[in-house]
């Protein structure tokens, strides 16, 4: 009798483990996280707006973009997908570069998830470019086609956003630091 309650014990323990997810590591959050907020997102779109009606007077658009808006921006995005590529996504802008924590899933595993990037201007087009100089999946695999996955939701965050008000835009220059990004060209 005692071995069957010790067998019993030990299986719905087992059944329990599988029912719950694993974390396996990956690179440290940040320290001090970036909460969601959709008044970040309209700040953003605002801030364009007001960024165009300047620049048809100049010829001139400069933009400034936080962290805030675009963890705010992302976590949108990636919240309207049916499978995202990653959750919960902090976003930094730092020493150049952008850098994207989130959280994958893969079965029952969990893992915390870093993508470096480096955000120039494509000289054809004239609309950023995003090359991934690093991706930290952890132990886990990273997702195939994660950089271009990565590609399109910066393409659509620039085209989405900026939208109507982008034709006849050309960006001329990028900048990463201290958590902003600022995004400088010219109306044609």
């Amino acid at each position: 009798m005692k071995n069957i309650k010790l067998y019993l014990s030990i299986l719905s323990l087992a059944l329990a483990s599988l029912a719950c997810s694993i974390f396996v590591g990956g690179p440290d959050y940040p320290a001090q996280t970036i909460p969601y907020s959709p008044n970040e997102v309209q700040n953003m779109r605002t801030q364009i707006e007001q960024a165009f009606l300047v620049g048809a007077e100049s010829g001139i658009v400069t933009l400034q973009i936080t962290e805030s808006q675009l963890t705010s921006y992302l976590t949108e995005k990636l919240l309207v997908q049916t499978d995202p590529p990653f959750t919960e996504p902090q976003v930094l802008l730092r020493n150049g570069q952008m850098q994207i924590y989130g959280k994958v899933t893969q079965g029952i595993f969990n893992a915390n998830i870093l993508i470096t990037m480096n955000v120039g201007i494509d000289e054809v087009t004239g609309q950023p470019k995003v090359e991934i100089a690093s991706a930290d999946f952890g132990p886990l695999p990273a997702p195939q086609g994660i950089n271009t996955a990565m590609n399109a939701v910066i393409a659509e965050a620039f085209t989405g956003t900026l939208g109507p008000a982008a034709v006849g835009f050309r960006l001329e220059s990028i900048s990463i630091a201290d958590g902003i990004m600022t995004l400088t060209g010219r109306i044609k």
